[in-house]
């Protein structure tokens, strides 16, 4: 997200499951409790290699005149209730990847157990009781969140640049909703019915129908949150 040219820019976050897994433990995920996975199609037996349960879903696609404009006309007439659901807005540009991981997290704090004390635990208390525009400030002005943003934005394969013309966005199961999480919009957006069982499946939809829109771009990339295999139930 481009703000004003002074507006506070990282480095992007590799669609690297290895960086991001390395990202999220570093800061208080266990090892133990989830990992992410990469998504390597969107047919019925691709999905179904990916480990269960998923907690979300991260998708990373390429912005276009037109993805850009459908953006804004659907945030305009988004009236969606979503209560209970944490979001944040993204004030810092290419933050992108940091705020979808975020979101994934903020989401699952009552499965997944935060080390206690880590910056995670620590964020997640912190901007509880925040709004999404409070949120972004507080990620903006923490010093330990760019740090680490940065380690991880530099540890990718392919050389680290802010000049990029894709987004992640994060899609979560909450109140019987399919939630796509972008911290551009004003508020989350429902995509209808959903379950934490049907999660994966449900957002692989939508990905389907964004990806047919820009049908000659390879800049897509799935990334999946599942619970850890063998770890806590």
């Amino acid at each position: 997200m481009d703000e004003a040219p002074t507006a506070k820019r990282w480095l992007p976050l590799e669609a690297n499951p290895d960086v991001m897994n390395q990202f999220l433990w570093g800061l208080g995920l266990p090892e133990t409790e989830a990992e992410c996975y990469d998504v390597y199609g969107l047919d019925d037996e691709l999905l179904e290699m990916v480990p269960k349960p998923v907690l979300a879903v991260l998708f990373l696609y390429p912005l276009t005149s037109q993805s850009e404009e459908e953006r804004i006309l659907q945030d305009s007439a988004n009236k969606e209730s979503s209560s209970g659901v944490y979001f944040m807005r993204q004030t810092v540009g290419n933050a992108c990847g940091t705020v979808g991981l975020l979101h994934a997290i903020g989401n699952v704090t009552s499965e997944i157990n935060l080390l206690e004390g880590s910056f995670l635990d620590r964020f997640f208390k912190s901007t509880a009781s925040m709004d999404a525009m409070e949120r972004a400030v507080f990620l903006e002005k923490d010093r330990e969140m760019e740090v680490a943003h940065s380690v991880a934005a530099t540890a990718g394969e392919t050389e680290a640049s802010d000049d990029v013309d894709t987004h992640f966005i994060c899609f979560t199961s909450m109140n019987g909703q399919l939630y796509e999480l972008d911290g551009r919009r004003s508020a989350p957006v429902s995509h209808g019915a959903s379950s934490p069982s049907t999660l994966l499946q449900d957002a692989a939809k939508v990905i389907q129908g964004m990806i047919q829109k820009n049908p000659d771009s390879v800049k897509f990339n799935v990334i999946a949150l599942s619970k850890s295999v063998g770890g806590n139930d």
